[in-house]
């Protein structure tokens, strides 16, 4: 029997399934994807068998961990709220996947995961009290403080994006920041503003125009990082946390974080005279993976 121990990971996504054997230090021995099952919870607790068998011949495999999306009870093993993914919400997870696989199992949201992750291994390592913003099709985030995620009450510690940002619509909740500041906020403006159709522009494609110099684009990004520097400066006065990362795929382009750092420095006057700058996390595609798998290895013992 092969000696090397290990520990399976899954990252549950709307799209993929994806999946890594890990040591305790967070690095990869193996990994791989597939297609999230569309057929089901019977189907989804057999391919992640499955995956596990596959590797418990090579590995002495010490568990299981898992990122999901929702409102995910780690006490429980339930996952509330709603996902791309509806078969996964109201049932034990974790004890289901440990009655199929004889092995302990852990879970914790995607998002908080991602967060753990850099506090571990990544950009926030070392610091005691930090948050993290995700920004994508809404926002989202965690706020840790010691390595441990503040939950709050109805496990909705760190929901930003609720955070409401303006009294100009009949409809305050019509201005929350996922719906002025998100990627999808971006594409929804310059759509509208330059008569096209959501659906033909994304992300990628308002920074090309930019780059390319469209007004439109340009004045959109400029508002897009105010906007941004906003709700940072609002999390910054009452959290007050040592540092502020920034997340999702937006992320990974130096001008977002440069350009809301620049929104950023106008904030200050006499009164408020905090330097508030923010970083970009570190890890892209495995911070769910590590995360877990920091979770597991923190709650497992």
């Amino acid at each position: 029997m092969n000696e090397k121990k290990g520990y399976m990971v899954f990252d549950i996504g709307g799209t993929y399934l994806k999946y890594a054997v890990m040591d305790q230090e967070g690095k990869k021995f193996e990994s791989g994807k597939l297609p999230t099952p569309a057929d089901g919870l019977e189907i989804f607790l057999q391919e992640i068998s499955r995956v596990t068998k596959g590797y418990s011949n090579d590995y002495q495999l010490q568990g299981i961990a898992l990122s999901s999306p929702g409102a995910v009870d780690v006490k429980t093993g339930f996952i509330g709220g709603a996902s791309a993914i509806p078969y996964i919400h109201g049932v034990c997870m974790t004890n289901l996947i440990s009655e199929q696989t004889n092995l302990p199992v852990s879970i914790e949201n995607d998002a908080n995961c991602a967060a753990l992750a850099e506090g571990w291994l990544g950009a926030a390592r070392g610091i005691d009290y930090y948050i993290c913003i995700v920004i994508g099709t809404g926002i989202g985030g965690s706020i840790v403080i010691n390595q441990s995620i503040l939950r709050g009450a109805a496990l909705h510690g760190g929901e930003f994006g609720y955070m409401i940002m303006g009294t100009e619509s009949k409809d305050p909740l019509d201005q929350t920041w996922s719906r002025v500041a998100s990627t999808n906020a971006l594409v929804e403006e310059v759509a509208r503003r330059k008569s096209l159709e959501k659906s033909s522009l994304n992300g990628e494609e308002v920074f090309r125009l930019a780059e390319e110099g469209d007004v439109i684009a340009k004045e959109s990004l400029a508002t897009f990082y105010k906007r941004l520097a906003i709700g940072i400066y609002n999390l910054k006065y009452t959290l007050d946390p040592q540092k502020i990362l920034i997340g999702g795929g937006i992320s990974q382009r130096p001008e977002v974080i440069s350009g809301i750092n620049q929104e950023l420095r106008l904030l200050k006057n006499d009164i408020s005279t905090l330097d508030i700058e923010v970083e970009a996390c570190e890890f892209d595609n495995d911070a769910n993976l590590i995360g877990a798998l920091y979770h597991f290895l923190k709650t497992q013992g």
